[in-house]
């Protein structure tokens, strides 16, 4: 590759990051610091994750330094999703892309607002693509959460969330598609983390519980620690939510989990007892 191709190449990805940093808002909720949104229309919605959007006292920030109130249409802890809307229009929206498409070895970038920095952007490569899940190698940090990841051409094909494996995870453009359409799977009412437990098993951390939720009801806690359901354990962040989608039915199901240092089961979905193990 001369010179000239790369200062093109160079060129076309500083005019993709400025695009993006445009259609990417700054999010402040109650006290849990700040994160990133994505705008998903140009009416005033904005998309960012549950754990960012926390509290229903929101506010954005866009690209220009205005700043709204922002009202919480939509809410799902379990695939961290949440909705806002705003009371603007003609906004810069992002161009938003089949998520299905992506080959793994893709290149990827991330915008978002780490460490309440505005518009940092960071680049990699598709690692896997699965339905509910992207991952890609590429950093994200504290503020990354909530804003776009995008394939080369600036289109947005995922939703920031987490670290996981030392891979960033996003939500699929398409499942944030289905979430706004008002399909999902049955909701634990619960916000979860991967954590790594040994290199081929994965946890989910119970981070928060919604009141009056299944998880409530069948007794989790903030701290335990999910590492399977119905006898499998977890391998990849989004098992239990395609488990759960795969299973819409009135039976129990199972979750084994880790609490201070003691795996048990509890059944969610019908019956609530636990058994300690």
């Amino acid at each position: 590759m001369n010179s000239t191709s790369l200062t093109e190449i160079t060129h076309e990805l500083s005019l993709i990051a400025t695009s993006l940093n445009n259609s990417t808002v700054k999010i402040k909720s109650g006290s849990t610091g700040v994160g990133s949104g994505v705008i998903w229309q140009a009416d005033g919605l904005i998309i960012t994750n549950a754990h960012v959007a926390s509290s229903p006292q929101v506010t954005v920030e866009l690209a220009d330094g205005r700043v709204f109130e922002a009202v919480r249409t939509q809410f799902d802890p379990q695939q961290d999703l949440a909705a806002l809307k705003i009371s603007a229009t003609d906004l810069n929206n992002a161009t938003i892309a089949d998520s299905d498409g992506l080959r793994v070895g893709e290149l990827v970038l991330a915008v978002g607002n780490p460490f309440a920095d505005s518009g940092a952007v960071t680049t990699g490569i598709i690692h896997t693509n699965y339905q509910q899940a992207i991952m890609a190698d590429l950093r994200l940090y504290p503020g990354n959460s909530g804003g776009p990841l995008a394939d080369c051409l600036g289109r947005v094909v995922g939703i920031n969330t987490m670290i996981a494996y030392g891979l960033a995870v996003a939500v699929p453009s398409n499942a944030v598609n289905r979430f706004l359409q008002g399909q999902s799977s049955p909701q634990l009412g619960v916000t979860l983390q991967p954590v790594l437990l040994s290199r081929q098993a994965l946890g989910l951390l119970v981070l928060s519980i919604l009141p009056g939720s299944e998880a409530e009801t069948a007794g989790l806690q903030i701290g335990d620690v999910l590492i399977g359901v119905a006898g499998k354990s977890f391998t990849r962040p989004d098992d239990l939510r395609t488990y759960l989608q795969q299973n819409q039915t009135n039976q129990s199901i199972p979750l084994q989990a880790w609490r201070g240092g003691q795996q048990f089961v509890v059944y969610v979905f019908g019956k609530t007892t636990v058994e300690v193990k």
